[in-house]
């Protein structure tokens, strides 16, 4: 059997949750290519997993991390959209041809789809977005919902051309992307929600006390962890803002802060209380062992911490309106605060941390919805998904 697995490459979340998958299938003998761009390759070469470039596109932000969605619209446009997108379709088409997949899997990413369904593989569509929501500002409102609304007809349609449409997101009433997962139900036969993508569950690890041994880590404070994800340019303020607050920070936790760049060294620096990696080479281990975790709202990072039943800080992206929601969920869920970028700093964040820690109620809420869910196994889901497309495509 032969995968061509074609994620999203913007930051590290659309090609991290395929990597379990493609791991999984080439114990089982498969082989797998993926075909992507920006960030997604560096992190795949540091994976060791076979990867082609494809073109490239992304979103333009300001100094702070704010998507820019003015400048972005000037800077693509319509006509060089288009103009992208072609290109993205051929450069799929050209990388089908000479792979010979029999199953095509794309990551939030509609050219794969359209170029399998130009040749005729099977496919299948992995997304936690449905719909692209644009910022709600007052100048931009009127275009804002006009865009939204095209975007539902026409990018919806395409996702659904796919034979399967996995959501690697929890059932109700435990789903975190329900604001971006407003789907048609005239689309719906071919949704299904399988859970997140997650290499290693918390079960099959060592005990959290073991982990704290080997990791070096010091059980008598409160462990904060903060996996830093997302674009460079998105992540680089908020990683100095973060740096400096955790600095000034009483003794009374441990913090380790993971930055996000695969192909750095995964030596650590000490200061203090303070652990950083440029890459943490054991997140999930650390993940097991901390108390709390202090993230952007990505939705990996947010499933991934609902698995090992963490309570969290979120500091979604501004202007990013699927972290928004996604944080806006955690909060709802009990399992979470938020604080916006613009209200970050020492007095904040110190008093959400004594607000969490201190209160049971949030570790407790968090370690029910993990009993709740934890039988939801979203790799299994995803691998059976695709063996079965192969065989449906062999017939």
């Amino acid at each position: 059997m032969r995968v061509q697995f074609s994620p999203c490459g913007i930051g590290l979340g659309h090609v991290g949750r395929c990597i379990p998958v493609a791991r999984r299938l080439e114990k089982s003998g498969a082989k797998v290519l993926f075909s992507t761009y920006k960030e997604g390759i560096q992190y795949l070469e540091h994976e060791n997993l076979p990867v082609v470039e494809a073109p490239e596109i992304e979103f333009l932000v300001k100094p702070d991390g704010t998507v820019d969605f003015k400048r972005s619209l000037v800077s693509i446009g319509p006509f060089f959209a288009s103009f992208t997108l072609l290109k993205q379709v051929e450069a799929e088409i050209e990388v089908m041809k000479s792979f010979k997949p029999d199953v095509v899997v794309s990551d939030s990413r509609i050219s794969p789809i359209i170029a399998a369904g130009l040749l005729g593989i099977p496919d299948i569509c992995i997304l936690n977005q449905f719909q692209i929501i644009i910022p709600r500002k007052k100048r931009l409102l009127r275009l804002a919902k006009l865009a939204d609304a095209g975007a539902l007809a026409v990018i919806g349609r395409i996702w659904t051309t796919a034979i399967r449409l996995l959501i690697p997101d929890f059932p109700q009433p435990y789903t975190i992307s329900v604001q971006n997962l407003r789907i048609p139900n005239s689309y719906q036969k071919s949704v299904e929600l399988i859970g997140p993508l997650l290499p290693i569950h918390s079960d099959e690890l060592p005990s959290r006390k073991m982990i704290e041994r080997e990791l070096g880590l010091n059980g008598e404070k409160p462990l904060i962890f903060a996996p830093i994800s997302g674009p460079p340019k998105e992540r680089a303020y908020f990683t100095g803002i973060l740096r400096q607050i955790f600095k000034e920070l009483p003794d009374d936790y441990r913090i380790v802060m993971s930055l996000g760049y695969p192909n750095a060294s995964p030596e650590p620096v000490h200061n203090g209380n303070l652990t950083i990696y440029k890459w943490v080479p054991n997140r999930f281990e650390h993940l097991k062992a901390c108390d709390l975790v202090i993230a952007r709202a990505g939705h990996g990072t947010l499933t991934q911490s609902i698995s090992y039943g963490k309570p969290m800080i979120l500091v979604p992206t501004p202007s990013h309106t699927e972290q928004l929601n996604n944080a806006k969920r955690a909060v709802q869920l009990g399992i979470a605060e938020m604080i916006e970028q613009k209200d970050l700093n020492k007095e904040t964040l110190l008093e959400t941390i004594q607000e969490i820690l201190g209160n049971p109620r949030f570790r407790e809420r968090a370690e029910q919805i993990q009993r709740e869910i934890s039988r939801f196994n979203g790799v299994d889901a995803a691998v059976q998904a695709i063996i079965e497309a192969t065989e449906a495509g062999c017939s």
